[in-house]
């Protein structure tokens, strides 16, 4: 008894020892390029969903690949335009061709072989997206598309006007607000191990049982919808009342916008930024960050694309009230294609 337990012991020694050797040679503890606690919740996911609209169903993955973007594994060098968003951009809950990106990106192949790949993060605004450049983009090796498009506006009205300026932390869950998952994500991140098991999961082992959704205008929704147009805002909104009733609100998404502006730069990016519009339109808090935006942009010089201009609005381009639907992300991407083909032309 004693000598097998004594072989025991040997073998888990011998096999910690070789854990521990292969984890300090091939591990990712030492690499500043690594992820660490960041991004764990939008790489390599891989889920079969069903999604139905009246008598069209699709099956399909919604994937998140080993660099964090939505769709098939591409290697960062090979990326030649990026779309950031929330939700609205991530659009995990339609196939592929139906979202903004996927009608975007079809038109972009066609016209210029520009291929534009989804780098929607579920809730977040542009804090989130700065703090995305630190901790996720520039991590990337040789990461340098042409251009970047900046899908905002919606997520911004929802920080408090006493928001401290430089607090990205808290947005779309690129860090986990926990700190013991932070250190189990972070532990997760820098060992091959348990990197080699996640990829081969990814690969080969997709989740288990389907995820439904319904492509159905909400009914709720529909019943109360309601839209403030441009024109009714731009005749009865006191721009200079407005300007002052959301004074550091304004202050710090334009901030934002020009830090997004610099950090498109060092990676030697062309940046596009795009208003957008919920439903319920060009409510006074959205439509005086749009406007202060497109004056911004006009100052700097900036390439900005008035979506939420064009807008007219119907129901049936949003599911919910404030995510697309199927035929509302196809005519919100011919809106912006019309602008953003005179500037891939320019700039391109």
């Amino acid at each position: 008894m004693i000598k097998f337990l004594r072989i025991v012991f040997y073998n888990f020694l011998i096999l910690i020892t070789f854990i521990l050797l292969t984890e300090i040679f091939f591990g990712y503890w030492f690499d500043k390029d690594n992820f660490g606690p960041y991004m764990r919740e939008h790489r390599m996911k891989n889920q079969r969903i069903e999604w139905t609209n009246g008598n069209e169903k699709i099956t399909y993955f919604y994937r998140r690949n080993y660099h964090g973007f939505r769709g098939a594994d591409i290697n960062p060098s090979e990326i030649d335009a990026i779309i950031m968003g929330g939700s609205v951009i991530d659009e995990r809950y339609k196939p592929d061709k139906y979202t903004i990106t996927g009608h975007l990106s079809k038109n972009l192949e066609e016209d210029f072989n520009i291929r534009l790949t989804n780098a929607g993060v579920e809730a977040q605004s542009t804090r989130g997206m700065v703090m995305g450049f630190k901790n996720w983009l520039f991590k990337l090796n040789e990461f340098s598309p042409k251009f970047i498009l900046f899908y905002v506006g919606i997520n911004d009205m929802k920080w408090s006007e006493n928001e401290k300026l430089n607090d990205f932390k808290s947005d779309g869950h690129l860090l986990n607000p926990h700190t013991y998952e932070v250190i189990k994500d972070n532990i997760k991140s820098r060992s091959i191990l348990y990197d080699s098991a996640r990829i081969f999961k990814f690969k080969y082992l997709p989740r288990e049982g389907f995820e439904k959704y319904d492509g159905k205008i909400d009914e709720n929704y529909k019943k109360n919808y309601s839209f403030t147009s441009y024109t009714f805002a731009k005749n009865n909104y006191n721009i200079t009342e407005l300007q002052k009733k959301y004074n550091k609100k304004i202050k710090h998404y334009i901030f934002r916008i020009d830090e997004l502006s610099r950090l498109s730069k060092i990676l030697g990016s062309t940046p596009i930024f795009i208003t957008n519009l919920a439903s319920p339109g060009h409510i006074e808090e959205i439509f005086i960050l749009n406007h202060e935006l497109l004056n911004h942009c006009e100052l700097k010089k900036y390439n900005c694309i008035d979506l939420a201009k064009q807008i007219n609005g119907k129901p049936e381009y949003w599911k919910d009230g404030t995510h697309t639907s199927k035929i509302g992300s196809e005519i919100f991407a011919k809106l912006i294609y019309k602008d953003l083909k005179k500037i891939i032309e320019i700039n391109n």
